[in-house]
């Protein structure tokens, strides 16, 4: 089934995915767990989301699976749950940045450890294909109502270390963000908010900061503004993603921000290990090392990158996508601290963003190219015969 993805469920909601599919899904995964007791489910604000969300606790409570309930919620918020109330597993219902007809899951283990393709999304396809969904339990399992929001604010706060109070802007995209918010307002650190009402339509433009035309509104403010705004912050559509604009509304290449925030966080910690994608340009290796860290160059996907950072006990890592990975929320993404670390780096210095970004720039960056061709595997031969000093880390590289 094409729903099943290499890092989630996804897909078309009312043709691909729908109410007795996501059922299945649930006992599918309950039965790939073992005999789970507990688990975390939270969802975005989509509008299939709700009767999604009955239909994979049903599935859960048919197997006497009890289900935590921390409703409407963001993806690292749903991580902080899994984290903080020991369950057997966590599931986000959310099809992140994609467009309002999707819908899906991200699926984890107990520790916030998420299943991939290669880690268990294919046995539980082949589980719900071959109808492998066990037995009803003779005793149902309940659904318990619990409000993480405070606890996972605070948490996020207590990374804060600035110097200096600093308004910034954000754009949630009417997405999940919007329940990040909570956690940027502190003392020190006040926002102006762009789209922060709820709306699964994604009206105003697509959660995906990724793609730059979806900055022009943040952008767009900052400068209207001149002097206003730190930087901008802006949000994809279950916020386990964050873009960032500067002072003067210029994007921030994703990498940049990866090598400020690592150097930053390998100063606090001489020595240690921050990960990079390798997608990003050899100034994020330079910058760890320079500051004193341990630079290790990552593969592509928030399930290999955790797992590589567990291994090395890595503080942090960043990819070119826009997630930012920290060891203090459980190896995980949080967008929110993510803004919390510019924060503290802005605030400490004499110099704005802009400033501070310059440096980075070393390197010619074309962007993501994507090309199709017949033979995928010939094309990579014939570029290792032609540079023999080439990696397979992910794919094949070439450093020139």
């Amino acid at each position: 089934m094409s729903i099943f993805k290499a890092y989630d469920i996804r897909g078309i909601y009312g043709t691909e995915l729908t109410e007795d599919v996501f059922y299945k899904i649930a006992r599918a995964y309950a039965r790939f767990l073992g005999a789970p007791k507990r688990i975390v489910v939270a969802r975005d604000c989509r509008k299939s989301s709700d009767s999604l969300f009955e239909a994979f606790a049903k599935g859960l409570n048919d197997l006497g699976v009890d289900v935590i309930d921390v409703g409407l919620a963001s993806t690292p918020m749903s991580y902080y749950a899994n984290g903080t109330l020991k369950p057997d597993g966590s599931v986000m219902i959310t099809a992140s940045h994609n467009t309002k007809e999707w819908n899906g899951c991200k699926l984890c283990r107990a520790g916030a450890v998420p299943i991939s393709g290669a880690t268990g999304i294919k046995d539980i396809e082949r589980m719900v294909m071959d109808g492998d969904l066990g037995e009803d339990a003779a005793v149902k399992g309940t659904i318990e109502h619990v409000d993480v929001s405070a606890e996972y604010a605070d948490h996020v706060r207590s990374f804060e270390r600035m110097a200096k109070p600093l308004h910034i802007a954000c754009d949630f995209a009417n997405g999940m963000g919007i329940a990040e918010s909570a956690a940027l307002k502190s003392e020190k650190l006040t926002y102006d908010g762009l789209f922060g009402e709820y709306d699964g339509d994604f009206p105003n433009h697509d959660a995906n900061p990724l793609h730059v035309e979806t900055l022009k509104d943040i952008q767009e403010l900052i400068r209207a503004n001149p002097g206003k705004y730190a930087f901008g912050a802006a949000f994809d559509g279950d916020a386990d993603r964050v873009g960032f604009v500067d002072e003067k509304g210029d994007v921030i290449p994703m990498d940049f921000t990866t090598a400020l925030i690592a150097q930053n966080m390998v100063e606090a910690n001489p020595g240690a290990v921050s990960f990079y994608d390798l997608r990003s340009t050899k100034m994020c290796e330079e910058t760890i090392l320079a500051a004193g860290g341990r630079p290790m160059m990552s593969r592509v996907g928030h399930s290999f990158i955790k797992a590589q950072m567990r291994d090395n006990d890595a503080v942090f890592a960043g990819e070119l996508s826009g997630h930012y990975y920290f060891k203090a929320n459980f190896t995980a993404e949080s967008s929110s601290m993510a803004v919390f670390a510019l924060a503290n780096i802005v605030s400490k210095s004499d110099k704005p963003l802009s400033e501070l970004v310059a440096p980075l720039r070393k390197y010619a960056q074309s962007g993501e190219i994507n090309s199709k061709v017949a033979d995928a595997s010939a094309v990579l031969e014939k570029i290792k015969a032609r540079y023999p000093g080439y990696f397979e880390l992910d794919g094949v590289s070439v450093d020139l």
